[in-house]
This record gives C-alpha cells, structure tokens and sequence, in this order.
C-alpha cells in the first residue's frame, strides 16, 4: 500500500474531507509525516482537541495562495493531497475574485511548490461541476483540473506526478442539504424546502470520498482525472427518506445551479476509460501512452456516444435504500 511510510501534506485539512482523510491515516495507516495545512487558526485549533500535535502529525497555519508558505510547508514532503477550495456556489458568484484566487492561482502554487520540493505524487479533489461547468466554481475547478494535468508536462520521467480525482456532492459535509433538512427537522418543520422537483445528483459519504483519493494514489501514473461509479438519487426522494410524509415546498434553484449533474460528459467521453468500480480519463498530452496504460490495467474503452449524468445514471437510489444510507448521519 502506497500510503505507508509517507509524508504527507494535505492543504485544506481542517475541512470535512481533510479531517476524515487525517483520522482514516492516522487509523489504518503507518505515516511518516501528517501535515495539516489550512489557514482557519480556529479549526486548527478544534481539530487539535480530537488530533493532537503529537507523533506524525504537524500543524502549519497557511493559505494555498501563499506559494512561499506553501514551499515550507512542502519540505521532505512526498505525497501532497489538494482539498483547498472555495466550493459554494452562490458565494463564488457573488465573490468571483476571491474564488478564482483560492481555486486556480492556489493550485498553480500547488503545482510550482510541489515541483521545487521535489514531491512524488499529488492528488487533487475536483468536482462533477468541473464537467460543463456553468457557473463560476465549477468554470474555476475545471481550470485547476487542467493545471494540474499538464503540471506532467513540467516534470522529467521520474519528477512529480499529478492526477485528479472527480467525485460528486458529499452526502452530510457541510454546507449540503441532508445538515439542513435535518436542522429544519429538529426545529418542528414539516415541509423541507427544494429547489426543483426534478432535481438529481450523484452522491458518496466522507469516507468512501477518502477510500477513493487513496485507492487512486496506489493507481496513479499522473495525468489521470479518476472519476468513481456512484448513485444517484432525486432530491425528492432525498427529502422523504428524511422525513416520510412531509411537504415539499419548492424554491427554485440557484444562480450557477444545474438540474442534473455530469460526471464525465459526451465531449470527453472518448478519453474515458471503464474499471469496474470507477472510470479514468486520459490526459491529451504526449507524455501518456494510451496504449501502454490499456495493456498494464483491466479495462476498456466506453461506447460511442457515452455520458455519465446523474439523470441517465443507470444506478438509483430509491426512498427506502436512502433511509438506510443516511441514518448515520
């Protein structure tokens, strides 16, 4: 397993992907060196209670925008996971430079730090709104994706490796809509708000977003965007399973909000790539060898005319799978 005896910085880490990246290493794995690197001193400062400063783990108060900083904090490390964002919607719509500041120029110091300090592999967490993005957020992770992509092109054959790993909302972190029902639900409210009836999304919890980013540093030749098989699920059927027989109350959607989410879209579907339990798309770049990757790993390429969308998704969940999937939350 790639991840044993590693040192490994995560930017970001004080968010809810960092935090049950840290707990799942610090659980199952053997690392070297676990550094947190976000510039919430406050969540650092909570995190610590549950994590304390002791063994492999090390604090650095840091933004993504800060390349300097980042290059510090970078030293003797070999393993970098990207999870710094601006990641709400309407926000980056109404604060665009702040976002494209964090989400591209934070991922070109990413890449320029990672380089200099001579770091093996490096992940970063994309977003199914990267795919066609028609708002803000997503139009700046596409970008990052990209920069971290051909970040191969900058380094020689045995130089930093870069991929990307694509997954869509993550059911329970903050700021997604399942905290929400629950706090309206706790309030007495018996009609949960939606933005449209036809709404559906690709869904994964916490941990199996983290299972996936370490499954894909183990697989990574650098260059890949990962993008795992998940369900779907329509927002009605989310908010029954919630609260069965409530009323639903529609408030539209949002600036830069889509009705379907798409994973993988026709455009890129010829770059795709088909495992069992995820898909690959291959970079466009002369350092990838397609036909080498195809011979070395189990797969194939998608049919004509493949797209991977939450509304064609032939995986659903219905109203009562998704009780059980979110009772733990």
């Amino acid at each position: 397993m790639y991840m044993s005896e590693r040192s490994i910085l995560v930017t970001g880490a004080t968010g809810s992907f960092g935090k049950e990246f840290i707990r799942t290493v610090l659980k199952n794995y053997n690392p070297k060196r676990l550094v947190v690197y976000s510039r919430d001193e406050l969540k650092q400062y909570e995190m610590q209670e549950l994590y304390p400063q002791t063994g492999p783990l090390r604090y650095f108060i840091g933004d993504v925008r800060d390349e300097s900083r980042l290059e510090m904090a970078m030293r003797g490390i070999d393993t970098v996971i990207h999870a710094a964002a601006l990641k709400q919607v309407p926000a980056a719509e109404y604060n665009p430079f702040e976002c494209v500041r964090t989400n591209i120029h934070g991922a070109e110091n990413v890449v320029n730090a990672s380089i200099r300090c001579g770091v093996k592999r490096v992940i970063a967490l994309s977003t199914d709104k990267a795919a066609n993005p028609i708002n803000l957020y997503g139009a700046t992770k596409l970008a990052s994706d990209k920069i971290f992509i051909a970040g191969n092109s900058l380094c020689p054959p045995n130089g930093t490796r870069f991929s990307v790993v694509r997954y869509g909302n993550v059911l329970g972190s903050r700021g997604s809509v399942l905290p929400l029902f629950k706090k309206l639900i706790e309030a007495g409210e018996t009609t949960l708000p939606i933005t449209d009836e036809r709404m559906t999304r690709f869904w994964i919890t916490l941990s199996q977003g983290v299972d996936f980013v370490i499954r894909s540093l183990d697989r990574m030749h650098g260059g890949e965007i990962f993008v795992p098989k998940l369900p779907s699920m329509r927002i009605i059927d989310l908010a029954k399973a919630t609260l069965p027989n409530c009323e639903l109350k529609s408030i539209g959607i949002r600036p830069g909000e889509k009705l379907h989410e798409i994973m993988i879209p026709l455009e890129e579907s010829r770059m795709a790539l088909e495992f069992d339990d995820h898909y690959v798309l291959e970079p466009a770049f002369p350092f990838w060898s397609k036909d080498s990757y195809i011979e070395q790993n189990e797969c194939r390429r998608v049919g004509e005319g493949f797209e991977y969308s939450s509304e064609t998704n032939e995986w659903f969940m219905a109203a009562e799978e998704l009780q059980d999937f979110i009772k733990d939350f």
